[in-house]
């Protein structure tokens, strides 16, 4: 049976009528200012003096008393704090001199000191080991904009150590895992098997889940076994690299080739050259161009339809649908030059009907999740499938087990229940509590980047107009605060989201709030969603 902690609001009540008690004594301590000036014919240097004793003492010593009780918890804590806070009042009803007013409101401020953290912690306690949504926010990385309204942590996300010390030190009580990577290297694996971290909801599946994304070749044979329509392939290694090559014979161009790992987005290649395709197979195989990620390659059937994206919701059990979204990869306008991370986004993608998406529920997303499930593949996460749309069939092209740039920007937006809340439901197997209300509204995001990318290009550009005020949001990529000022840190530098009843509205929107945004090389496409 599950041990649930019920929250005690006796307690509670108590503490906060405590807590009012508290503050109302140290609020005596500025009304009775002038009294004391008669009495004593105290300067305006000596009345400041008797606030300063009680802020070093209350506001100086709370946190040093917050981190020992944190770790060494005192039952009479919260007791001994008011009996100094009524010891510092009581003297003061009789002093006699300007150092006994001193010495009063020191022993004030130490019972606020000892009361304010133990109070926390009896709350905590209280409450059954809930904590409010809203607490704090930390993000490992992080640019200028997660720093407005979290705290950035400089450690890699792979440093599965310094993250559990985190989690400790902190007392996080929710992780949602963004990146790839540590997914891949079994962070989930990590919070189950730590003892101290296992309390901790964490979003993402396990390391075998995230092999979906980790192996294009496990991502093909689980569609194979579990019969979801997919792209003709075959896989191949350096020992098997003239089967591949007889293999690209037999297949029609253009030639899809596909690095098996984890290659930042960068380990597809398609061809429209036989010979072309040939010799980037021995490339990616024989001088690992893309490192141990291409140590397997997988040749895949092109198809020609339109590219969308489905992001699911599950917590290994049931499941959300979220919204669609449509991404434009291509650096240039009219969809050509080279791939990027993602050049602007539209959801919901108006070609994805009620039809559409019952095909993709149906022959997509529950036999994905019936094939977790049959596989006993622990998966709490996000599943993100990517689609093709081939006449009025949809085709997966690969799973990513997160969400990604940009349809992050024009998803989340557009979910209008409380994401904390769907998270924490995934995280802890009851998703099937929670409804979905998604907003009807359009959304849009165009993509701001360095002026060279997405190959080399400057850092350290000066980007100005973020101040300015309208309906759009932007978000952050590759931005740094320094010295008052956000400077580009990377290619991909801001994102510019809006919502409009339209589409194109919401579109023009974006162009809008990008028209007063400006720094050294900054480059967007300019035809988002014209195709649709």
């Amino acid at each position: 049976m599950e041990n649930r902690q019920t929250t005690n609001y006796l307690i509670i009540i108590l503490i906060s009528l405590s807590h009012g008690l508290n503050d109302l004594l140290q609020g005596v301590l500025p009304s009775i200012y002038p009294a004391l000036k008669q009495e004593f014919a105290l300067s305006m240097a000596q009345i400041g003096l008797i606030t300063f004793c009680y802020q070093v003492s209350a506001s100086i010593l709370q946190p040093l008393v917050g981190a020992y009780t944190d770790k060494h918890p005192q039952p009479y804590a919260q007791i001994v704090g008011m009996a100094f806070s009524a010891l510092g009042i009581g003297l003061l009803s009789w002093v006699n001199s300007y150092a006994l007013v001193l010495l009063s409101v020191i022993f004030v401020g130490i019972g606020s000191s000892i009361f304010h953290p133990e109070a926390s912690r009896i709350a905590f306690l209280a409450s059954g080991g809930k904590r409010s949504f809203t607490q704090a926010v930390f993000q490992l990385g992080g640019n200028a904009g997660t720093a407005l309204v979290g705290e950035n942590l400089a450690f890699a996300a792979t440093d599965f150590a310094s993250i559990k010390q985190c989690c400790l030190d902190k007392q996080i009580s929710l992780v949602v895992v963004g990146p790839e990577d540590p997914l891949v290297k079994g962070i989930v694996d990590f919070f189950s098997q730590e003892t101290a971290l296992s309390h901790i909801a964490i979003v993402g599946p396990t390391q075998r889940g995230a092999t979906l994304e980790g192996s294009k070749e496990f991502a093909k044979e689980f569609m194979q076994r579990h019969q979801i329509p997919t792209a003709r392939y075959a896989s191949f290694t350096k020992e098997t690299i003239t089967e591949g090559l007889h293999f690209l014979e037999t297949m029609q161009a253009p030639y899809v080739l596909k690095a098996d790992g984890l290659a930042a987005g960068k380990g597809v290649v398609i061809l429209e050259n036989l010979q072309e395709a040939q010799a980037e197979l021995k490339k990616m195989l024989l001088e690992e161009k893309f490192g141990n990620a291409s140590q397997k390659v997988v040749i895949e059937e092109f198809l020609r339809g339109i590219e969308l994206s489905c992001f699911v919701l599950t917590d290994g059990d049931s499941y959300l649908v979220l919204p669609t979204a449509k991404d434009y990869k291509r650096i240039g306008e009219g969809d050509t030059g080279l791939n990027t991370g993602g050049m602007g986004a539209v959801s919901p993608v108006p070609f994805a009907d009620a039809s559409f998406m019952k095909k993709i529920e149906d022959r997509i997303i529950k036999p994905t999740v019936e094939g977790l499930q049959k596989e006993k593949i622990t998966y709490r996460g996000i599943i993100f499938i990517g689609l093709i749309k081939v006449g009025e069939d949809p085709y997966v092209i690969e799973y990513n087990v997160r969400m990604g740039d940009p349809e992050t920007e024009v998803v989340l937006p557009r979910i209008q229940t409380d994401l904390v809340t769907l998270l924490e439901a995934t995280a802890k197997g009851k998703l099937r509590d929670v409804s979905l209300s998604i907003d009807p509204r359009s959304a849009t995001t165009v993509v701001v980047v360095s002026g060279g990318y997405p190959e080399e290009y400057q850092k350290g550009k000066v980007i100005s107009g973020l101040d300015t005020q309208g309906e759009s949001l932007v978000f952050h990529a590759g931005t740094i605060q320094k010295e008052g000022k956000i400077l580009t840190s990377g290619g991909r530098v801001l994102a510019v989201t809006s919502l409009d009843n339209d589409f194109k509205e919401a579109l023009k929107k974006s162009y809008q709030r990008i028209e007063k945004i400006s720094f050294e090389g900054m480059y967007y496409r300019r035809d988002i969603g014209m195709d649709l």
